[in-house]
């Protein structure tokens, strides 16, 4: 009996050991499943691996300020964020930055994590709302992301009939016209026209296209700028479109000129930019005239300051013409008898030279009879 409940017991045990592991793995997985349940759902840009942005405001009037907060993005990005009319996530920004307020835009970098908080003012947009805060990127691969705003008192109208059918490719080659003129030798912006004719392919026309055109420079990725075209091509239409292209100032190199059409990259074009040697001409310029007049100025500061020496007044003095008063003053002092009456020098000289003119003229009171001789007796000492 003994034996019997032994093994009774020996059997019992361990599906008693089974039972309790099987509850308390069913208690883990209940707290599991809770856990996850209490978690914050994330956003649904940081969901799909896409760029979010969330607003503090949904709605505001003109002169406001809402805080617009993001994440997603990529770290240590500038990031432009503006106010846009004629807008919807859906559709995106109709019209390009032309319906924004760029005016009041502000430009914000995102962390280590891709995440930024930034504070802007409430504009009204050129264009009625719906409106969005629109966010994109400055440099870099592009990815932007809209929210929905309300601008209180801004009018509203409804969004253009959105068209599927147009779809733009180009019909011939691409070119860049233009010349650049003697300020572009000197560093001015070189700037060129970008001419392309497309034609519509689909069964819908396209009025007023968005493109963008893109600069890049060596292995740097483009910058893309925005630029409308102020027309409607229709269905199996063709149309030449002029762009401006223009670089910034000092630009000389290899440049790479790209056209895009929505997602589609419609055509590129290489442009090769001359060096402005004008710029480097006015510096050899500066190196060469700048050490000259310096050198000029400080030798005539030196040769001002400098003390004279007995040789250079000696030099001087030769090149000074004689005065009257050097020449008298070297002359020895007469002494004259006492009871005479002084003879100005200058009078002497004149006399003297008068008489020299005169020559062998007899004097109006001397004859040559009345002169003393010698075998001719005078009258002085007879009584």
């Amino acid at each position: 009996m003994r034996r019997q409940t032994g093994h009774t017991g020996r059997r019992t045990g361990p599906a008693s050991l089974r039972r309790g592991s099987h509850r308390w793995a069913t208690a883990l997985l209940v707290a599991l499943v809770s856990a996850l349940l209490l978690l914050p759902a994330p956003g649904a840009g940081a969901a799909d691996g896409q760029p979010g942005v969330t607003l503090s405001k949904q709605q505001a009037g003109k002169g406001g300020e809402i805080t617009v907060k993001g994440s997603g993005w990529r770290p240590d990005t500038l990031l432009m964020m503006l106010i846009c009319g004629q807008s919807s996530p859906g559709r995106g920004v109709i019209g390009g930055t032309n319906s924004c307020s760029n005016a009041d835009g502000r430009a914000v970098t995102t962390d280590a994590k891709g995440a930024f908080s930034k504070r802007m003012p409430v504009a009204e947009p050129p264009e009625p709302c719906p409106c969005v805060v629109h966010v994109a990127t400055v440099t870099g691969e592009q990815a932007t992301a809209d929210a929905v705003f309300v601008v209180a008192g801004h009018p509203v109208a409804p969004l253009p009939k959105q068209t599927d059918g147009g779809k733009l490719a180009v019909l011939a080659t691409t070119r860049l016209e233009g010349d650049s003129g003697i300020l572009t030798w000197f560093g001015a912006p070189p700037a060129r026209r970008l001419v392309l004719t497309v034609g519509n392919l689909g069964t819908a026309p396209v009025k007023d296209p968005v493109f963008q055109v893109g600069t890049a420079h060596g292995v740097f990725a483009p910058q893309w700028e925005e630029q409308q075209w102020r027309g409607t091509i229709a269905p199996g239409r063709k149309a030449q479109i002029e762009l401006p292209v223009e670089l910034t100032a000092g630009a000389h190199g290899d440049y790479q000129i790209s056209l895009r059409y929505g997602t589609k990259v419609l055509a590129e074009q290489p442009w090769g930019v001359g060096r402005p040697w004008g710029v480097t001409l006015f510096w050899i310029l500066l190196c060469i005239v700048v050490p000259a007049a310096v050198f000029r100025i400080g030798m005539a500061i030196v040769d001002k300051v400098r003390p004279r020496t007995a040789h250079a007044s000696f030099r001087a003095g030769r090149r000074r013409p004689p005065q009257l008063t050097d020449v008298t003053a070297k002359l020895p002092k007469l002494r004259r008898a006492p009871g005479t009456t002084p003879v100005n020098p200058a009078t002497e000289d004149r006399a003297g030279r008068a008489g020299s003119a005169a020559g062998t003229a007899a004097l109006p009171w001397f004859t040559p009879e009345s002169a003393p001789s010698e075998n001719r007796p005078t009258t002085k000492g007879h009584s």
